[in-house]
């Protein structure tokens, strides 16, 4: 082959040729520090408090209450343990589910060695968390509950509005980690009941190490960096003037541009998983089949390992993965298809593809054409195969 095929959106995505446009002079001629009270500094601020207002309009929510951080990683950082400190006068107890982003559920595992109780609620073999096991597993001492909107390897949708109205009967701060989501379908935060709610922009086609945290008014919430008097105290450090432009300027390509986008990718999807499923024996697709993002498709093919077939496509010109980027390097398989019931060598024999705005009809075509030989390939080494 001689063009390259990327699929692994949820991974990263390319920034827009127009989102670059509108970080560049941000580099070097309106470079100030926005927490300067010169004109240069005053250019800077303006535009970063432009992209507060862009992002702000996107998801239903005030400019004051947008945070602009690091990414993904960093605002589920300071949303659970933000959360944690600030609430421990109350109680002790999250709940989250099995299914997270390791940027919950780490932050998780720290606050548990210092004496948090942490419960996690099961998945159904579709990846939905029930709203009424969460509604169960509140007590009298939980503080926050975190709950994806859409799982980044299976792409399974949650009931988050139906979970967030549970958090506010009950009291209890909701947060919902929208990296996967934010720029490809709706959210608004009034609508998902969310008090705190994180994304990261270079998965909308922003820049990489700019996200932003949605906190509600009111919400308390501790600093999780300190230093300084930026983004209002809430979070110190000299901002990102031209990735905060960028993340502003990709939320309003997604606005304009999201509709469409989502309904195109929704018909390369469905035409991936049949083709698959035609074309492929044992092939098992992962997640909800309906309640799924629109450019994702998780696959499970037994008697091989992902990784073979990663492999394989790459020589080929064609870029998938096996799970989460952020674990690429682990020999484990994926938690997310553990949870959902899936045995460690089927789990071992996944692979995601995710579908971007450069996404074409061809490169769908490319993987039916190739894929099935390759697993051919693969089967005909494999001992496990039964090749009569």
């Amino acid at each position: 082959m001689t063009k390259r095929i990327y699929l692994d959106y949820a991974a990263t995505a390319p920034t827009d040729p127009e989102v670059l446009k509108a970080m560049e002079p941000y580099f070097s001629e309106r470079f100030g520090n926005p927490s300067s009270i010169h004109a240069f500094g005053q250019e800077a601020k303006k535009g970063m408090e432009d992209a507060r207002v862009q992002l702000a309009d996107f998801l239903g929510a005030r400019p004051e209450e947008i945070i602009f951080t690091s990414g993904g990683t960093e605002s589920n950082n300071h949303a659970v343990i933000g959360t944690a400190y600030a609430q421990k006068d109350k109680g002790n107890h999250i709940i989250t589910s099995r299914i997270e982003h390791h940027a919950v559920s780490e932050p998780l595992k720290f606050l548990a060695k210092q004496g948090f109780e942490v419960t996690e609620i099961a998945v159904d073999k579709e990846g939905l968390v029930d709203p009424a096991d969460v509604k169960k597993a509140i007590t009298s001492k939980t503080i926050l509950i975190s709950i994806m909107h859409a799982n980044n390897e299976i792409g399974t949708i949650q009931p988050v509005a139906e979970i967030g109205s549970i958090a506010r009967q009950k009291g209890v701060y909701f947060h919902t980690d929208a990296v996967q989501t934010v720029g490809h379908i709706p959210v608004n935060v009034d609508e998902l009941k969310a008090d705190m709610l994180s994304l990261s922009a270079h998965k909308f086609y922003g820049p990489k190490g700019v996200g932003a945290l949605y906190i509600r008014k009111g919400t308390r919430v501790e600093n999780f960096l300190r230093g300084g008097d930026q983004e209002k105290g809430r979070r110190a450090s000299t901002q990102n003037t031209p990735g905060i432009v960028g993340l502003g300027a990709a939320i309003e390509l997604c606005r304009r541009k999201m509709a469409e986008e989502a309904a195109f990718q929704s018909g390369l999807r469905d035409r991936l998983i049949a083709g698959l499923q035609a074309k492929i024996s044992d092939i098992r697709l992962n997640g909800h089949p309906l309640k799924r993002l629109p450019n994702n498709v998780n696959f499970s093919i037994r008697y091989i390992e992902g990784e073979s077939m990663l492999l394989n496509l790459d020589m080929l010109g064609i870029a998938v993965s096996t799970g989460s980027a952020c674990t690429s390097t682990s020999l484990e398989p994926s938690h997310v298809l553990l949870a959902i019931g899936l045995p460690h060598d089927i789990a071992h024999g996944s692979l995601r593809f995710t579908m971007g705005r450069w996404t074409t009809e061809d490169d769908i075509n490319a993987v039916l054409e190739h894929l099935p030989p390759v697993v051919e390939k693969l089967r005909a080494m494999s001992p496990l195969y039964d090749k009569k």
